[in-house]
C-alpha cells in the first residue's frame, strides 16, 4: 500500500474555510447547500466560464464574480451544473462586480444540486483567500505525510524487534489518541489499544457499533482492511478520532501496513491473534487482577455470548489448544479455548440455560478422550456458573482439580469430567499448598527423608500410599522383590520415626506428601 502526497485528502472542509480571518472579512453567507458543508476542500480555483466544470478534477472551491454570467440565466444554471457535475466542493460568489445579491437561478440550481453556494457581501480579494487556503492544505498535507512516516518507522522498529501485536496496537493508539481495535471479517474482536475506559465504552456493544459503521466513515471511525495476495482477513479500525479524516486514514493504513508485514513474518497464522485475544481474556479471569465485570465487553466483543447464558470452566491438561478448538466447532458449543501455562489449556464453554451443562461437558470430554485416548488427557471442570462474576472462581476451582490429578492419573480411576469432588483429599491439599501451617506440616513430617534428599525412598513411599499400602503391587511397580521392598520400607520408617502399618501415623504421613508433592508444582 503506498500513499503519496497527491492522494491525501485534504484537511479543510468548507465549513473550516469560512471561518478563517481573511474569509469572515469578506462577510460571507451561505444561500444553498447548508447542509453540504462538511465537504472537504481539495484545492481553491477561480473560474469564471460556464463550462467551468471541464478544469476541474472533484473537490475544489471555486471562486467567482459572475461576469461572465451576468444577465443570462441558461449560463448560471449551468455553471452550477457543472460545478455538481465535477464534484466540487463549494462555489464562492463575490456580490458587486455582476450581481448585487445572489442570484436566484444559481441559488435554486444549487440548492436542487447540494452543491454549497457562498456569497460574499464585501469586496474581497480572491487572491488572499487563495494563498491562505493553499498554504493550510500544502502544510497540513506534508504534515500529514511527515507523520505518516514517523509512525511507519517506528512500527517498523518494533516489528524488526519482536514486539508483539499488543505492543504495535498500543502505538497506534498513542499516535491517533482513541481507542484501537483489531478484527476479524465477522467482527469478532482480536486486539484492542487504548485508555481501558474507551475501550470499554466501544467494546459494550460492539457487533452492532461495528455493523452500523461498516460502510461508511464519520464520527472518526476510519477502517483500513487487512489482507494481502488479493484475500481480506481482518481489518483495523479507530474508534472516534478527533483529528482531520485525512490524517486519520494514513495512521490507519500505516498501521494495516505494520499488522500485516507482523502476521507475514509470523508465518501469516491469522487465527493466532484469535488464541492471543482468548488467552489475554481467560488468563485475567483466572488472576481476578481485572474484575469479571469490566472483563464482560472483552468477551462479548470476543464473539462469547453472554446474555442469558450457563458458563462451564474447564481445565485440559495435555490437551492441543487447536484440537479442542475444532472440537468445539464440530460439537456447535459456543466458547473460548487458551494455554494457560505448557500443556494446562482452559475452556470456558458458554451454554443456554435450558441445556445440560454437565452431559454437554461429559460429551465434550468422552470425544476429546476418544480421539486422544483416557491416559493422555484430563478435563477437569468445576460446577457450571449462571453468574458471569462467577466466572473467576470458576476457572480457578477447575485448574486446582486438573493440578491434583496432575501426577496420579495413572493411579486413580478418573471419570470423563474430573471435580473437585473426585480428587477428595488430594484437592484439599492442592488448595491449601501456599497455606505457611501446611508448608511447615510437610517439612517436619518428611524431615528424615527431604533432609538425605533421597529420592528413591520418596518415591517407594509415594507409590506405597497411594495404592493403599499394597505391598505386592508396590514391588511389582518398582520392579523389586518383595524382601526387597520391606527393607526400603523398614529404612523409611526408621528415618521418618513413624509405624507405616499405623493407620493414623500413615495417614498423616500420606498428607505431608501430598503436600511436599503439591508444593514442588
Amino acid at each position: 500500500m503506498t500513499i503519496t502526497l497527491d492522494s491525501l485528502e485534504p484537511a479543510l472542509s468548507v465549513r473550516q474555510v469560512l471561518t478563517l480571518e481573511r474569509v469572515l472579512a469578506g462577510e460571507p453567507e451561505v444561500v444553498a447547500g447548508a447542509s453540504h458543508l462538511d465537504r472537504p476542500v481539495r484545492w481553491v480555483h477561480v473560474a469564471e466560464a460556464a463550462d467551468v466544470g471541464v478544469m476541474l478534477s472533484g473537490g475544489e472551491m471555486v471562486l467567482t464574480t459572475g461576469v461572465l454570467l451576468a444577465g443570462d440565466e441558461d449560463k448560471q444554471a449551468e455553471y452550477v451544473r457543472s460545478l455538481h457535475r465535477a464534484e466540487a466542493a463549494a462555489v464562492v460568489l463575490g456580490l458587486g462586480r455582476a450581481f448585487p445579491a445572489a442570484p436566484d437561478v444559481m441559488r435554486r440550481a444549487a440548492e436542487r444540486c447540494g452543491l454549497p453556494m457562498v456569497v460574499l457581501h464585501r469586496p474581497f480579494p480572491f487572491a488572499e483567500l487563495t494563498e491562505e487556503v493553499q498554504s493550510r492544505l500544502v502544510r497540513r498535507k506534508f504534515a500529514a505525510v511527515s507523520l505518516s512516516e514517523a509512525v511507519r518507522t517506528e512500527l517498523t522498529a518494533l516489528i524488526t524487534a519482536g514486539a508483539p501485536l499488543q505492543r504495535l496496537l498500543d502505538e497506534v493508539a498513542r499516535h491517533s489518541a482513541c481507542p484501537v481495535v483489531v478484527t476479524n471479517l465477522a467482527h469478532r474482536v482480536l486486539g484492542t489499544a487504548g485508555e481501558r475506559p474507551a475501550v470499554d465504552d466501544v467494546l459494550r456493544d460492539w457487533e452492532r457499533i461495528a455493523r452500523q459503521a461498516g460502510g461508511v466513515e464519520g464520527d472518526g471511525w476510519i477502517r483500513a482492511e487487512l489482507g494481502g495476495r488479493g484475500e481480506r482477513w481482518g481489518r483495523i479500525v479507530l474508534c472516534g478520532y478527533r483529528g482531520d479524516t485525512a490524517t486519520g486514514r494514513l495512521l490507519a493504513d500505516r498501521a494495516a501496513e505494520a499488522l500485516v508485514l507482523h502476521r507475514m513474518l509470523a508465518g501469516g497464522a491469522a487465527c493466532s491473534w484469535e488464541e492471543q485475544s482468548a488467552q489475554s481474556l481467560l488468563t485475567d479471569l483466572v488472576s481476578g487482577v481485572v474484575p469479571a465485570r469490566q472483563l464482560l465487553p472483552r468477551a462479548r466483543a470476543a464473539g462469547l455470548p453472554v446474555n442469558r447464558r450457563t458458563f462451564v470452566p474447564l481445565v485440559v491438561r495435555d490437551g492441543d489448544p487447536a484440537r479442542l478448538e475444532r472440537l468445539l466447532r464440530l460439537l456447535g458449543l459456543p466458547g473460548l479455548v487458551a494455554e494457560l501455562a505448557d500443556g494446562v489449556t482452559a475452556v470456558l464453554l458458554s451454554l443456554p440455560h435450558d441445556q445440560d451443562a454437565g452431559a454437554l461437558a461429559v460429551h465434550f470430554a468422552t470425544r476429546l478422550r476418544t480421539e486422544t485416548g483416557p491416559d493422555h488427557t484430563v478435563v477437569a471442570a468445576a460446577e457450571a456458573r449462571a453468574a458471569w462474576d462467577d466466572v473467576p472462581t470458576g476457572l480457578r476451582e477447575a485448574q486446582h482439580v486438573a493440578d491434583a490429578v496432575a501426577d496420579s492419573s495413572a493411579v486413580l480411576d478418573l471419570p470423563p469430567v474430573v471435580r473437585l469432588k473426585d480428587v477428595h483429599l488430594r484437592g484439599l491439599i492442592r488448595l491449601l499448598r501456599d497455606d505457611p501451617h501446611v508448608q511447615s506440616f510437610a517439612e517436619r513430617e518428611l524431615d528424615g527423608l527431604l533432609r538425605e534428599a533421597d529420592e528413591d525412598l520418596l518415591s517407594v513411599l509415594r507409590t506405597y500410599l497411594a495404592t493403599g499400602r499394597n505391598k505386592s503391587r508396590t514391588a511389582q511397580l518398582h520392579h523389586v522383590s518383595r524382601p526387597a521392598l520391606y527393607r526400603r520400607l523398614e529404612a523409611i520408617q526408621v528415618r521418618l520415626g513413624v509405624d507405616l502399618d499405623d493407620f493414623e501415623q500413615a495417614a498423616s504421613v500420606h498428607i505431608a506428601l501430598l503436600a511436599h508433592d503439591a508444593q514442588q508444582q
